[in-house]
């Protein structure tokens, strides 16, 4: 079978509380854990988009608008539908991204922090456009 979710995929989330939510695919187990026995991912995503920004704004509310709020989670692979948007540029660290991390909620936090930067930083460069924009259904 062909493996569709590779790392660095965009995917759309399906269920729970990050419905219509995109996301990356960092790591893929296509056979499952001892904890887990299912097929999953661990899954970067957008849970708060930025807002639409215009040129006759001031750059302070420029700086507000363009915030974002990312979430990280394992996730099943039957609860997300990939799309034929892949991101190769944003790479994030396997050391520092990783399962462990996510079970500390001390690192979890100073995770999030860093994707936060990694994913404002790639907002601000213009490419990966309609990553960043709100899912509209």
């Amino acid at each position: 079978m062909v493996k569709i979710f590779k790392p660095g995929r965009v995917v759309i989330m399906l269920g729970g509380r990050h419905t219509g939510k995109k996301g990356i695919v960092v790591k893929t187990n296509e056979e499952g854990t001892r904890d887990r026995p299912f097929e999953h991912a661990l899954v970067v995503g957008i849970d708060r988009y930025p807002r639409r920004v215009k040129k006759s704004m001031s750059k302070s509310k420029i700086a507000r608008r363009s915030t974002l709020k990312p979430f990280i989670r394992i996730v099943n692979l039957k609860h997300m539908m990939p799309t034929r948007y892949t991101t190769t540029d944003i790479v994030f660290n396997k050391d520092k991204v990783n399962k462990e991390v996510l079970k500390d909620p001390g690192r979890r936090q100073k995770l999030r922090q860093v994707v936060k930067a990694q994913l404002e930083e790639r907002y601000k460069t213009g490419r990966n456009r309609w990553l960043f924009q709100k899912l509209r259904f």
